[in-house]
């Protein structure tokens, strides 16, 4: 057992850029603590991980809640007994609903888990993460900028995680944290917006989303997650607050150069 591999705890990590992120890690010796609601999944892409030469450890949880979130951190420090990495990566788009017609449970919930599961397992992280001058890479959103008809929950949420890791950098210097933009990548997330978006949104709004897959304009999980993988590993400590692009060349460049293109491999 390599003891000096790096512990990460990955959130939304049975499916799409957290499973991504995850088995990009695993290449590098990481241990992982994968977090997500639905541990058939989880079980999945653990097996994947120790083939790949990682460790796993499969945590079901729901970050809604602080304690659930207290709950994680320390089970990964029991397993692994340190902690270097925390990708805040898990993230729903409901309610898609114009503002006049949302649910306020539905609209709470999405805010207690793009923003608060992330608020809450920094919160209890940083302690372990200042001893190892480690890294949070929090997954956010082209949303944060740009408004989404019947998504402003989503957008809400990923703005104020952008403004929380410039917070996080200024009150930590001997933490990392790092916002990313993933890009538009060929999720579930995706599925909703063109199932529900000719309801839901102005026509040529929805069209959009239509047309991206119709389109083949949705990039792979693989390649976004391998990014935030390396910054999860080797960002630079003078980036800590900024909002970065997966694919800014000073990320994707040393990412490909490190993990290489066996998207397949993954």
């Amino acid at each position: 057992m390599n003891t000096s591999a790096p512990v990460a705890v990955v959130t939304g990590a049975s499916r799409g850029i957290g499973a991504a992120v995850a088995l990009w890690l695993a290449r590098r010796g990481a241990a992982l603590a994968l977090v997500a609601r639905t541990e058939s999944g989880l079980v999945q892409v653990a097996d994947r991980v120790e083939m790949l030469g990682g460790r796993a450890l499969v945590i079901e949880a729901d970050i809604a809640g602080a304690r659930s979130c207290g709950q994680i951190i320390q089970t990964t420090l029991k397993n692994f007994k340190r902690l270097d990495v925390l990708v805040n990566n898990a993230g729903i788009f409901q309610p898609m609903a114009r503002v006049v017609d949302i649910d306020p449970k539905q609209y709470s919930y999405n805010i207690a888990v793009n923003l608060l599961g992330p608020v809450y397992l920094t919160a209890a992280a940083l302690p372990f993460l200042r001893k190892s001058g480690g890294r949070i890479i929090n997954v956010s959103s082209g949303a944060a900028l740009h408004p989404i008809s019947a998504g402003s929950a989503y957008c809400a949420s990923k703005a104020a995680l952008n403004q929380f890791t410039r917070v996080v950098a200024v009150e930590e210097p001997s933490v990392t944290a790092i916002a990313v933009r993933p890009g538009v990548v060929d999720t579930r997330m995706q599925d909703l917006l063109r199932t529900e978006g000719p309801e839901k949104m102005p026509p040529d709004e929805a069209a959009y989303y239509v047309d991206l897959k119709k389109n083949g304009q949705l990039e792979t999980p693989e390649v976004p997650a391998r990014s935030i993988a390396w910054l999860a590993l080797y960002a630079p400590k003078q980036w800590s607050g900024r909002y970065v692009n997966y694919d800014d060349p000073p990320i994707s460049e040393p990412a490909l150069s490190l993990f290489g293109n066996d998207l397949g491999g993954i």
